[in-house]
């Protein structure tokens, strides 16, 4: 914007202040958001194109979360956390873990980073149910909370009140009058449809709901931009589940919209069930409502022998300066020898992640990635079709999800280690949502997750070089305005 001294002296003055608000809020972003070189030039675009509509913009939605973790796990919460690390300080030199990180030694990288980094404990006697229909997974979930004596801890990012949310909150509800405890966590921004009167009862029967980030004034929230998206239920401290299912009818019905809902979700038992709790616990607390303060043995009881299968389950968010969820993809990415198979509703990855699949396609690993057909996110598809189709370009076999919507999270390595849960391979994961996924060291279960998914090929179709040159001129444009923005979706 140029100031046109020709003009009035109150339009001049007008003029100058703008300016002036616009250069200081550069500085503000290109000094805060110094970390991300592409979300500094996107903001810098915005702000200084718009003047007026890009400063508010920014207000709402630019400004980061400071990086003084938000989430603490007090010692008098967990006091046999330290135990824990010990324990898995051991399972590192543990003969079978040994053995799995010998024969793939990026994995073993990986699973100490995680360790190091984040105390993701490790547990060698996990249990996992894998769910991919919708009702499956709610009708195991609604039968372990019948069965629930202590508590059902609960956080999803979305809770819609329709049938689906009805039928889960009837459940809570019975649970509470019955005496368990019950404490539900949604995102604000997620679960706007449902409002404060839908839990009523539950609320005077004893059970506690909060918000994550709640708004101030009705629709308007200056952290909306930042969101928690981690599924994640804890039911008696035994039992757990995670991946990507919300609560709401789509997940489970056939709709015009949509058509049927494909994701992944997990049932856990073990003691990777601690960590899911852990986990919960820091959310809840986070927001500073009927604090969890007290925490005895009927919150970590004695864990139902699982499997024997080796997990971790790693959390990142924007209150943290390392990117977890990021840095155990690319890790496992480059630890692949054979095959790379990745299932995301998108993929609006950073310079990293990309130029690590395409790295690995050049050294010789297949590369398959599946993505929906259909927009839930019109800009956030467009940005997604684009990207693909770039890693098409270097020898990736790239599918669109024909017989509905594919909102599965997962990564499969060489057949033998996997990913599952509620992270995207996007920037809004890795810089601005609260993220959790389940990291699998197992071959057995790798398989089933393999099958699943290419079971999913069957019912989608290739993009070749040739499909996507056809595409019209108006979604060439589209393309264009979401690569453009991408960082900042």
């Amino acid at each position: 914007m140029r100031i046109n001294f020709s003009a009035p002296l109150e339009v001049v003055i007008y003029e100058t202040i703008i300016v002036a608000i616009n250069i200081i809020l550069s500085c503000v972003i290109i000094f805060r958001e110094r970390k991300n070189t592409t979300s500094t030039w996107s903001w810098l675009f915005v702000v200084n194109v718009f003047p007026i509509f890009g400063f508010i913009l920014y207000l709402l939605v630019g400004r980061g979360i400071s990086h003084r973790k938000i989430f603490k796990l007090r010692d008098e919460l967990r006091p046999s956390y330290k135990k824990e690390l010990a324990v898995t300080e051991e399972l590192l030199d543990e003969p079978r873990l040994l053995a799995r990180i010998t024969e793939n030694y990026g994995i073993g990288q990986l699973i100490h980073m995680l360790f190091v980094e984040e105390k993701a404990v490790i547990s060698t006697n996990t249990g996992i149910d894998l769910y991919v229909d919708g009702r499956e997974k709610f009708n195991h979930l609604i039968e372990d909370m019948k069965q629930a004596k202590h508590h059902i801890h609960m956080e999803y990012y979305i809770f819609r009140f329709d049938n689906l949310g009805k039928e889960i909150y009837q459940e809570l509800l019975a649970a509470s009058k019955r005496g368990v405890e019950i404490r539900l966590l949604i995102d604000a921004w997620g679960s706007h449809e449902s409002s404060k009167k839908d839990f009523k009862e539950l609320i005077e029967s004893g059970g506690k709901v909060a918000r994550f980030f709640p708004s101030f004034i009705s629709q308007l929230n200056p952290r909306f931009n930042y969101r928690l998206h981690r599924k994640i239920v804890v039911v008696d401290g035994l039992i757990a589940y995670t991946g990507g299912f919300n609560v709401g009818d789509e997940y489970v019905t056939i709709t015009k919209k949509f058509g049927y809902w494909r994701d992944t979700h997990l049932r856990l038992t073990g003691d990777i069930v601690y960590s899911l709790q852990d986990r919960f616990v820091m959310d809840w607390n986070s927001q500073h409502r009927d604090e969890i303060k007290n925490i005895d043995q009927n919150y970590y009881p004695p864990s139902i022998q699982g499997e024997n299968v080796v997990t971790q389950f790693v959390t990142s968010g924007p209150d943290e300066l390392k990117q977890q969820v990021k840095y155990s993809y690319i890790k496992m990415i480059n630890a692949a020898h054979n095959e790379i198979l990745i299932q995301t509703p998108y993929y609006i990855p950073d310079q990293p992640v990309h130029d690590a699949l395409k790295l690995a396609l050049m050294s010789g690993v297949k590369v398959k990635l599946l993505i929906p057909n259909k927009p839930d996110h019109p800009l956030v598809y467009w940005a997604t079709y684009y990207y693909a189709a770039s890693l098409v370009k270097y020898g990736a076999d790239v599918y669109t999800y024909e017989d509905g919507f594919i909102h599965a999270k997962s990564l499969i390595i060489d057949g033998s280690h996997s990913s599952v849960g509620s992270a995207n391979f996007d920037n809004r994961s890795f810089q601005l949502d609260f993220e959790g996924n389940m990291l699998i060291y197992d071959w057995a279960f790798s398989q089933r997750l393999r099958n699943d998914f290419m079971n999913d090929l069957k019912k989608s179709q290739q993009l070749t070089i040739e499909r996507y040159a056809q595409r019209s001129y108006y979604i060439r444009f589209k393309e264009g305005i979401a690569r453009l923005i991408s960082p900042l979706l």
